[in-house]
Formats: structure tokens, C-alpha cells, sequence
């Protein structure tokens, strides 16, 4: 398995729908959108990568894009 990181933002919304199909996207706060991604396996937080709300929209999107499929 390849870790991956905040910028890998297609791989991340793979892994999200693939993982939690419960779940719609649009419902998740950032808060715990942030901790979905980190508790990801294969998940590695890059140095120098820091996530922030921009960051996190488009893990958002990718995620909607992924499970509308």
C-alpha cells in the first residue's frame, strides 16, 4: 500500500467513498472531515503540506464526485 497525503485530494475522496458509503459528504463538517482523512490507512501527513479549509473542499468534492460515480 502507498501513503499518500493532504494533496492527494482524488486518492483521499476514493478512499472516503470506498470506506464510508454512509456517509454523505455534504453532511461532514471540516472538523470531522479532517479526522475521516487522517484515520485513513495508508495516510501520512506530509511535511511542509499543512491542511487547511481550501485543501479540505476539494477532498470534499472529490469525495461527492467519487460517490455520485
Amino acid at each position: 500500500m502507498s501513503t499518500f497525503h493532504w494533496l492527494d485530494v482524488e486518492r483521499i475522496g476514493e478512499e472516503l467513498a470506498e470506506r464510508h458509503p454512509e456517509l454523505d459528504p455534504l453532511s461532514v463538517a471540516f472538523p470531522r472531515l479532517r479526522e475521516l482523512v487522517v484515520n485513513l490507512p495508508g495516510f501520512a501527513e506530509e511535511r511542509g503540506h499543512p491542511c487547511n479549509e481550501r485543501i479540505l473542499e476539494a477532498i470534499q468534492q472529490a469525495w461527492i464526485d467519487e460517490a455520485a460515480g
